[in-house]
């Protein structure tokens, strides 16, 4: 639809048609910018543009503040009517008002942009200059991905995750096993996860080395939307599904059991150091944060609660939660999430990107870290020393609880 043809083959280069373009104060104006006025060129649409600030936000030194000014002095300049400062991290907010939708061809400046696919769009993370491309034409090539699906039977045990779900996968196909193809996560645990449950997978289908996320759309993705503003009309699930007959050589299927996962941590200093919970009950925290587009969301905070309720974490042990957005935040307060979690020793962190991205110093030098992040590169959350380690909001919290790396489903029993 995007390319404007009836029909394209894995292999083919297209010229496609951008839906929507979204980047954040790190990615977006401070680059496109100087480029913009350099080529004496205009944006396309402006409506068809999101800009989020959420990686330098809250304002913390020179630096952060020059880049977080240029892009509200640029958006106020180019009069832009979807910006987002400081609600929360880009991809939690971009579906949340309501932005994306089945069958949208999406570009954002992030490497986590597949976020996009949990909603069955077709959304990708690019870089300033490919941006830039798009901000000017409206237009963007793409080579046609082959699909690897990724087929999940039967259903999660309690206390095991998405987050664990997509931790498995990249331990077992590594980080570059999507092979920049379109990854699809299908079968009846799919199926079975919660919206945001759906948006950490297609979020962590960049730790796999794909481009694209996808999950087809269905009654879930549709109620969801419906309670954001989306009209009906504006929801079409029709046509966004893998055909029954898709033939091996365009569609390769894998496929998972869902009922005999355990909770998975990954290792320093790589996603795909991935293990069940049970090799690594032996190492001591000393910090454990809830945070990021992939794992503070409501769904994730209310898993990390459920832990948590009615204990304190460990002696010696520093909670941080840094809700994925503000929206979500306040949910969390409503429902008593929040206060859980401040209950037990939380200290509530700024709703953005925050220590995900390295930024605020939240992440002591030297300590063992048990976070909800998606990555654990060497220095990816701040401090070159930390030894980060991977898992879902119940293994985070669990690990808070004991000061060493917990099974969940131990603390939950």
């Amino acid at each position: 639809r995007a390319s404007g043809r009836s029909h394209v083959a894995p292999g083919e280069i297209v010229s496609s048609k951008v839906d929507l373009a979204m980047f954040h104060d790190s990615s977006g104006p401070r680059r496109l910018k100087p480029m913009l006025e350099e080529l004496g060129a205009q944006i396309w649409d402006k409506d068809r543009i999101v800009l989020v600030m959420d990686h330098y936000v809250p304002e913390q030194d020179d630096d952060s503040r020059k880049i977080v000014r240029i892009a509200r002095d640029w958006a106020a300049e180019q009069k832009l009517p979807h910006v987002y400062d400081s609600i929360g991290i880009c991809h939690v907010v971009l579906p949340q008002k309501g932005h994306i939708r089945p069958g949208m061809f999406c570009v954002g400046g992030d490497s986590h942009s597949p976020t996009g696919g949990a909603f069955g769009a077709y959304m990708f993370g690019i870089g300033s200059t490919e941006m830039l491309g798009v901000v000017v034409t409206g237009e963007i090539w793409v080579r046609v991905p082959m699909t690897l699906r990724m087929w999940w039977d039967g259903k999660l045990s309690p206390g095991v995750t998405a987050k664990d779900m997509m931790l498995h996968m990249v331990g077992r196909f590594g980080m570059n096993g999507g092979d920049y193809q379109a990854v699809e996560f299908c079968g009846p645990a799919v199926q079975a996860l919660s919206m945001q449950e759906r948006m950490t997978m297609s979020n962590m289908s960049a730790e796999m080395g794909a481009q694209a996320g996808l999950i087809a759309p269905d009654a879930t993705t549709r109620d969801w939307l419906l309670g954001t503003g989306v009209p009906a009309e504006a929801i079409d699930l029709e046509h966004w599904h893998t055909d029954d007959d898709v033939d091996e050589s365009v569609a390769k299927t894998f496929r998972f059991d869902a009922a005999s996962l355990a909770p998975q941590v990954a290792a320093p200093h790589s996603p795909a150091n991935t293990k069940p919970v049970g090799e690594f009950t032996e190492v001591s925290v000393q910090a454990a944060y809830v945070g990021a587009c992939t794992g503070a969301k409501l769904d994730d905070l209310r898993a990390a609660a459920s832990v948590l309720k009615g204990h304190r974490v460990a002696q010696g042990v520093r909670l941080m939660v840094a809700p994925a957005s503000l929206q979500d935040q306040q949910a969390a307060q409503a429902e008593g999430v929040l206060g859980v979690l401040l209950d037990a020793g939380a200290e509530l962190l700024p709703t953005a990107c925050g220590a995900c991205s390295g930024y605020g110093g939240s992440i002591p030098d030297g300590a063992n870290v048990v976070a909800t992040t998606a990555r654990n590169f060497k220095g990816r959350m701040g401090s070159a020393t930390a030894q980060v380690y991977l898992a879902s909001p119940y293994t985070v919290a669990a690990s808070a609880l004991r000061g060493r790396i917990t099974d969940p489903r131990e603390v939950l029993a």
